[in-house]
């Protein structure tokens, strides 16, 4: 079992910057694959970043290829997704999720259903 809580979120003005955490519980934080996940309104929740258990492989949407970079820290069990040159359509709530999986990040696909962990959510506004 993995309890995930997300952090960082806010109200930001296009161009600017937000690094969001996601903090995981449990000792096995290393045999995980992660990844970011996000939602607007009205929309159906969609995929933006992964990374390997091991941090070696990363894998990105193009929307936010170039401005995002997904990170982690395994000795604090935590994920980071640090998000630049924000554009009011990366409005939404973001989700961390967890994945028992030891390969590579693009190979583990990019579908929520992919995912058995997830966490609440923290919200992303950027203003225009």
């Amino acid at each position: 079992q993995v309890q995930l809580v997300e952090s960082g979120g806010g109200l930001v003005q296009a161009g600017g910057s937000l690094r969001l955490s996601c903090a995981a519980s449990g000792r096995t934080f290393g045999n995980y694959a992660m990844g970011w996940f996000r939602q607007a309104p009205g929309k159906e929740r969609e995929f933006v970043a992964a990374i390997s258990w091991s941090g070696g492989s990363t894998y990105y949407a193009d929307s936010v290829k170039g401005r995002f970079t997904i990170s982690r820290d395994n000795a604090k069990n935590t994920v980071y997704l640090q998000m630049n040159s924000l554009k009011p359509e990366d409005t939404a709530v973001y989700y961390c999720a967890a994945k028992r999986y030891l390969g590579n990040a693009q190979a583990m696909g990019a579908a929520p259903a992919s995912y058995d962990y997830w966490g609440q959510g923290t919200q992303v506004t950027v203003s225009s």
